[in-house]
């Protein structure tokens, strides 16, 4: 399986998941930076993303929604504060109402991606996500986030097979 570890620290707010892969930091970063490859992973297999806007820049944002299996379509969005193509990403996710504004109601995290190559051909990517409080951690931990990451992560080794096989 792709993911190698998921690692929670309450005392300092985070959860960190580690993945490595058979690709280039380059092919990692463009599941990020190309939309229809996001959508293709970027959630868990019972509730895939759909993409509506995606800024993939310092003060750009990504919005997307999830579609669940009863056709349910909680929506978020990403404050996008930092790119650094292709090694790291830092954003700030939010949960998003029906008319796309922030979900006040739910708790804020932000998550920092980092690429980088551990061998030629081999890549690890991590995920640190940084909660606000505990209550918020526990909130959205409660509400599936650790086996929605890995289980969206999970999926990236299918996308690049394609890669291989298309050679």
């Amino acid at each position: 399986m792709t993911v190698t570890a998921v690692r929670k620290d309450p005392q300092a707010l985070t959860m960190t998941l580690d993945a490595e892969f058979d690709a280039s930091p380059e092919r990692v970063w463009q599941l990020w930076a190309d939309p229809r490859q996001l959508e293709r992973w970027w959630g868990p297999p019972t509730y895939p993303a759909t993409v509506t806007r995606h800024e993939l820049r310092p003060g750009g944002r990504v919005d997307y929604h999830m579609t669940g299996p009863e056709g349910d379509q909680p929506r978020a969005f990403w404050e996008v504060r930092e790119v650094d193509p292709p090694r790291a990403l830092f954003v700030t996710d939010r949960f998003a109402n029906a008319d796309g504004t922030a979900n006040e109601e739910m708790p804020v995290n932000e998550f920092r991606v980092a690429i980088e190559e551990i061998s030629p051909g081999r890549t690890r990517m991590s995920i640190l996500s940084t909660f606000p409080s505990t209550a918020a951690m526990e909130q959205l931990l409660a509400f599936g986030m650790e086996q929605g990451i890995t289980e969206a992560v999970g999926q990236i080794d299918a996308i690049l097979a394609e890669d291989r096989a298309a050679v």
